[in-house]
């Protein structure tokens, strides 16, 4: 696997790009072992690199997000256990962190030497990192689905749908204490399909309401909250973070002030 891993890159020019190549490979593999323990019977899988392996989101994305929606069963230090092994197997020198004391309990998938071989990397000790992320206590009104996915390898995951995925990102767009260019262009992927996708209002009602205070927030006028933190942010900056991360960095460009505030309206 590593082998392959290596392929991917071989002859790609741009290190953003090789970068992201690599760390979705690693993505896959990691998927891949929660599938075989199961891990879809107790999480959704959700964030930007759900909707880039779901529904082909033109950005690569650097973290594995999840809520928890069933408890029994719960077992994350069993799954990342079999994960560390399984990648070890594949060949790659990983070493595997967790972290439970929270609320929405940490994982670090760091492995080294990898992006040294890619010629990534002066040292072999600098890692290629990927965070995993599970949200115990996620806000309910999510809708699920189950799908499967084929990058690489075929993934049967348990995922929020599509509308409950956009609530999640409007929540961040809404609360998040600093902008990201990565939040900002997957908006305009949203509210670029005709008709543009609408958020899970129940969702994001409960999201907004859960971090934000009971009643401080309305779902339904969520336009009106993101239009509020626009006028705050330096769009250009939002440019100069996204398009790294871009399958076409030009599309970065896409990223204006008017633009945004179209999909708005």
């Amino acid at each position: 696997m590593k082998d392959e891993a290596l392929a991917l890159v071989e002859g790609v020019d741009d290190p953003s790009r090789a970068l992201n190549l690599l760390r979705e490979y690693v993505q896959v593999l990691v998927l891949r072992s929660l599938h075989e323990s199961e891990a879809f019977a107790n999480l959704a899988f959700v964030g930007g690199t759900a909707l880039r392996f779901l529904e082909n989101l033109p950005r690569f994305s650097e973290d594995l997000d999840f809520s928890l929606v069933e408890g029994e069963g719960y077992d994350p230090e069993t799954w990342l256990r079999k994960v560390r092994r399984d990648l070890a197997l594949d060949g790659f020198d990983v070493r595997v962190t967790f972290n439970a004391k929270k609320t929405v309990q940490v994982s670090w998938v760091r492995i080294a030497g990898l992006l040294a071989e890619a010629g990534l990397a002066g040292r072999k000790e600098q890692r290629l990192s990927i965070k995993l992320e599970i949200d115990t206590r996620p806000p309910k009104g999510a809708e699920l689905s189950r799908t499967l996915v084929v990058r690489h390898m075929p993934l049967a995951i348990r995922h929020h749908r599509l509308s409950s995925l956009m609530a999640g990102k409007l929540h961040a767009l809404i609360t998040r204490r600093y902008a990201k260019g990565r939040d900002w262009f997957d908006l305009l992927w949203y509210r670029g399909h005709r008709p543009p996708i609408e958020p899970r209002l129940p969702l994001l009602q409960n999201a907004l309401d859960q971090t934000q205070g009971q009643g401080r927030f309305d779902a339904a006028r969520w336009s009106d909250l993101v239009r509020a933190r626009l006028e705050k942010i330096n769009v250009a900056a939002l440019r100069h973070e996204v398009g790294p991360f871009l399958e076409r960095p030009a599309d970065a460009a896409l990223l204006t002030a008017d633009n945004l505030l179209s999909v708005l309206e």
